[in-house]
């Protein structure tokens, strides 16, 4: 009786079930191995269960699934696990041990505290039950205090945005433009607001401490902004501007901004500048129609890079047409087997390429489209989104070397002409990206070649080792292309050269550590092979001639 009271005189369910373990032996010749509680629908052990025998009573535990049943104790002949059952559910368990059979009389005294437990267990958990509908009653009254306070903000907000509507119904009124956007915006707002192009240079500000001069973009670093913001729903924090795109039809035509050093703007202010660019929107679009009216000079000017044409002439209208010409540039060329390069091509390649970030004057030809481009293609985004937008992988791509000057395009349209055809007449995959800096020996292949591509070739195969001969007045290249000459045989190599053949051995060892090249790599030494012999024979000849 003095263990019942002892058990409903307190409310917390560990401590019921630690005073019924510790209490056990005091119904016959028993001792408690383990206990556990049901929390949340799952078995959870007591801190004062043994850790002997802990993980073979756990799992015999949890396969009796709510009923009662035998345990195994190493050591202890009798162990049984009782359930500590309520009127609607199972509390826990209690495992208990004997070292011998008890009488009856132990046996009801043992299920007698085991029912008290269950009983102390029903109370403590309905109490528990209790507070927490207390609780919950409570956090209703606090959400519905929130809705309150939420409606005040909506009245607010809609007094707010109707001041809005009535300075943009303004703007508009008065003809719209950027400057009327950050006029307004800076009134509403009271921080600076400023409009860019997309390259990042100034077209409007408004507001106090503006940059004099304004700083000239970093291509990179605008288009990785661009970038950034576009992925995300509405105005971005970048450093201490509030960023937003003007996109009216998913192509980006500008960027506004709010100046925020303090991190002062509110919801308001991001919805002010939400609004502002939707306004602004029209206005830009309606200058790139303009400049979409001149499509014509766009791909006029594509052609005549492609052909050669005066720079000033091309910086000019490259301007006109919206296109950034004095970063560096590469020529691409598209070819679909399914695809006649026909003006609904070139628009897909057109939309492709801007889909994976790439700023390009497009034209074609009979059988391609050509791109040119301001920055070097991602080895596999193009082709993905082609074939994404075509339904078919049968297409090739091919990407020239770095134009450095406008002069280099025409020149750089061949490279990609002939990357395209070494992927489309290759022995392996026919599809896909080529770039003509990746060809090694096929550079220096096909029609249209001269001896700027040889005198290339042969300097990047064979550079450090020419530079190395003339530092010390050696014969590393001369050695290796006896060494080739020979067919690698080490005895007709140094017996043509006069030398040992343990000179020979270290003069390779030595070219090999010099050009950073494996002779050994069937690709390398055929690349080195080519090249000495074009060194040798081509390149000697005309050094020959031109000194003649």
């Amino acid at each position: 009786m003095t263990l019942s009271s002892a058990l409903f005189d307190t409310l917390d369910e560990g401590e019921i079930l630690g005073l019924a373990m510790d209490h056990v032996a005091a119904a016959g010749p028993y001792g408690a191995e383990a206990g556990y509680l049901t929390v949340d629908g799952a078995l959870v052990p007591s801190r004062r269960n043994g850790q002997v025998h802990a993980l073979a009573v756990d799992r015999r535990v949890r396969e009796l699934a709510g009923e009662d049943g035998p345990v195994t104790v190493p050591g202890l002949p009798r162990a049984r696990a009782l359930g500590l059952r309520g009127h609607e559910r199972l509390h826990g368990y209690l495992v208990v041990t004997s070292r011998s059979r008890p009488t009856e009389a132990e046996r009801s005294l043992l299920a007698t505290l085991v029912r008290h437990t269950a009983a102390a267990l029903s109370a403590a958990f309905a109490h528990r039950r209790r507070r927490e509908d207390a609780l919950e009653l409570y956090r209703l009254r606090e959400e519905r205090t929130a809705l309150q306070g939420q409606l005040i903000s909506v009245v607010a907000e809609l007094g707010y945005q109707r001041a809005l509507h009535a300075l943009m119904a303004d703007v508009a009124a008065s003809g719209g433009g950027e400057e009327a956007i950050t006029r307004a915006l800076h009134g509403l707002t009271g921080l600076p607001a400023l409009v860019e192009d997309r390259f990042g240079r100034l077209r409007s500000w408004t507001g106090p401490d503006r940059p004099d001069p304004y700083p000239e973009p970093d291509p990179v670093r605008q288009d990785a902004m661009l970038y950034a913001v576009g992925r995300q729903a509405g105005p971005v924090r970048v450093k201490d501007r509030l960023v937003t795109l003007v996109r009216p039809h998913g192509e980006i035509l500008g960027v506004l901004a709010l100046v925020d050093v303090r991190r002062e703007a509110d919801d308001h202010t991001l919805r002010a500048l939400e609004d502002g660019a939707a306004s602004l929107a029209p206005e830009l679009a309606h200058l790139r129609n303009l400049a979409e009216v001149e499509s014509k000079l766009h791909r006029e000017l594509a052609d005549d890079l492609l052909t050669g044409t005066d720079e000033a002439s091309a910086y000019a209208r490259s301007e006109a047409v919206g296109h950034d010409l004095h970063r560096r540039h590469y020529v691409v060329v598209v070819q679909w087997s399914n695809r006649t390069a026909d003006e609904p091509f070139a628009q897909t390649v057109g939309r492709a390429a801007s889909a994976v970030g790439m700023h390009s004057l497009l034209t074609r030809r009979s059988d391609h489209v050509v791109l040119v481009t301001d920055d070097r293609p991602h080895a596999r985004a193009l082709y993905e989104a082609l074939a994404r937008e075509t339904g078919t992988r049968s297409g090739t791509i091919g990407v020239s070397a770095p134009c450095d000057s406008l002069a280099d395009i025409p020149h750089r349209y061949q490279e990609a002409q002939r990357a395209l055809e070494v992927r489309r007449h290759s022995r392996g995959e026919h599809y896909g990206t080529t770039f003509f800096d990746e060809l090694g020996l096929y550079r220096i292949l096909g029609p249209g070649n001269d001896y700027r591509e040889l005198e290339t070739f042969v300097h990047e195969w064979l550079g450090q080792l020419i530079d190395y001969d003339s530092r010390h007045h050696t014969a590393m290249v001369e050695t290796l292309s006896q060494y080739f000459d020979c067919g690698g045989n080490y005895d007709e190599t140094a017996e043509s050269l006069a030398i040992h053949r343990s000179t020979l051995r270290y003069r390779l060892q030595r070219i090999r550590d010099i050009s950073g090249n494996d002779l050994a790599d069937v690709e390398d030494r055929l690349n080195l092979q080519v090249a000495t012999r074009v060194w040798k024979i081509v390149l000697g000849e005309q050094a020959g001639e031109r000194r003649r």
